[in-house]
């Protein structure tokens, strides 16, 4: 395994928990827009009726062959904020998504998001 250059080179490609069971599809990247790094990507999971985009931090993320390995626990993602499949992530609930993996969260120094969909 090793760190991706390029995270968004791997939409698609499962993405797998730190003892390697799968959580989902990875579907889109969140830059932090104040390193414009990826920071955090969205996980298609659910029922096929019931699908969603939950949310899990990048931070020591690893790839390996056909799958994105993230250092969170399954259920850890399961209970995270997230969104409906063809929806945004509202800059007031931007906060919750970092309280949840316990990140510390500040807007950017004009006020701006912290999050930003590439």
């Amino acid at each position: 395994m090793f760190e991706a250059g390029d995270i968004r080179e791997w939409r698609g490609h499962d993405v797998v928990d730190r003892d390697g069971h799968k959580i989902g599809t990875l579907e889109s990247v969140y830059v932090d827009t104040v390193t414009d790094q990826a920071f955090f990507a969205t996980v298609t999971m659910g029922l096929p009726t019931r699908r969603r985009l939950a949310f899990v931090p990048l931070g020591g993320a690893t790839v390996g062959p056909g799958y994105v390995k993230v250092t969170y626990s399954k259920d850890v993602v399961k209970k995270a904020p997230a969104i409906d499949t063809d929806g945004e992530l509202p800059a007031t609930e931007e906060p919750a998504v970092f309280a949840h993996y316990e990140l510390d969260y500040a807007t950017g120094a004009g006020g701006e998001r912290r999050l930003a969909r590439r």
